[in-house]
């Protein structure tokens, strides 16, 4: 079987392996640690094999070189990409830093190690509010995520935000018309919502969360019943955690087709010939890497 061949190279090879919750659900099942980027990134700087394996898209796999720049790590598709993470440039970034020359550059970890190395801080949908709030500056330019940006602001009244018109085309296809279908077909079943979603739907939600945050949510509720928006991904943990609840979409296909990029075949097969590292240059590694621990340290606080 597949899943031993894994399991046996991946202990001849000291390799772990990392899933985000979006990968198909025959990959999470065979991976070491499955999360959201958040806990993955957190993840990443405790292990101690000398290899890991991610499967996720690219700019998962560069936060966990940043974070472990002694450790090799390899993509289990290296054409698996985030279209948001490359949604911001260099240009727009120096403009606001002129406009504003005290505001602090707060960015989404689903971005480029180029761009998190000219960002003040990382953060991740779990612990935006937390980063932010605990930062000193005022002024905000909260990049790529259009909608996460607006959801912090929301809670943070007390900053000034300045937006960018990045955004998950996945999060955003999830339109309210069929989320308003949806809740007629299931009327008793709970609305769980990604904040990268457009403001009229959170408006709908009765839990905004990151995936992990979703999936603690339904696993804890009363409420057997759950419409989801977000990617299709969390489908296997949700059902993994409740076998007993059931999981609706909004109606359509969530689906991220670079995060479904990753087989279990693909992982197999890195683990035998492991040829698609992670490298990123030397100054790129010294200036990304410190937005990301600046945001493992404001998030611990």
């Amino acid at each position: 079987m597949i899943q031993e061949e894994i399991a046996k190279l991946k202990k001849e090879k000291d390799f772990v392996i990392l899933a985000h919750y979006y990968v198909d659900g025959e990959v999470q099942a065979i991976a070491d640690y499955v999360g959201d980027s958040f806990y993955l990134s957190k993840v990443a700087v405790d292990i101690p094999n000398k290899n890991i394996l991610f499967a996720g898209v690219s700019f998962m796999g560069e936060s966990a070189k940043l974070l472990n720049p002694g450790k090799k790590v390899y993509m289990a598709d290296d054409t698996a990409d985030c279209p948001m993470a490359h949604m911001v440039t260099e240009e727009r970034i120096k403009e606001v830093r002129e406009q504003y020359p005290d505001v602090s550059v707060v960015c989404y970890v689903n971005s480029t190690a180029e761009i998190k190395a000219l960002s003040d801080v990382c953060v991740t949908s779990s612990n935006a509010i937390k980063v932010v709030k605990n930062l000193d500056a005022k002024n905000i330019f909260f990049i790529p995520d259009n909608n996460l940006g607006r959801y912090v602001a929301k809670k943070l009244p007390e900053k000034n935000f300045i937006f960018h018109d990045g955004f998950c085309h996945v999060h955003k296809s999830i339109e309210r018309g069929p989320l308003e279908e949806a809740k007629k077909i299931y009327p008793d079943a709970l609305v769980l919502a990604h904040p990268e979603c457009t403001a009229d739907v959170l408006e709908l939600a009765d839990f905004i969360g990151s995936t992990s945050q979703i999936i603690d949510y339904a696993t804890e509720s009363t409420h057997d019943k759950f419409i989801v928006c977000t990617e299709m991904g969390i489908f296997y943990e949700l059902g993994v955690k409740n076998p007993q609840k059931k999981f609706y979409s909004v109606g359509h296909r969530q689906f991220c087709p670079n995060m479904k990029k990753i087989t279990i075949e693909k992982v197999r097969d890195v683990l035998e010939n492991p040829e698609k590292e992670v490298i990123l240059r030397d100054e790129i590694m010294e200036s990304a890497k410190k937005p990301l621990e600046k945001m493992l340290e404001l998030a611990a606080k």
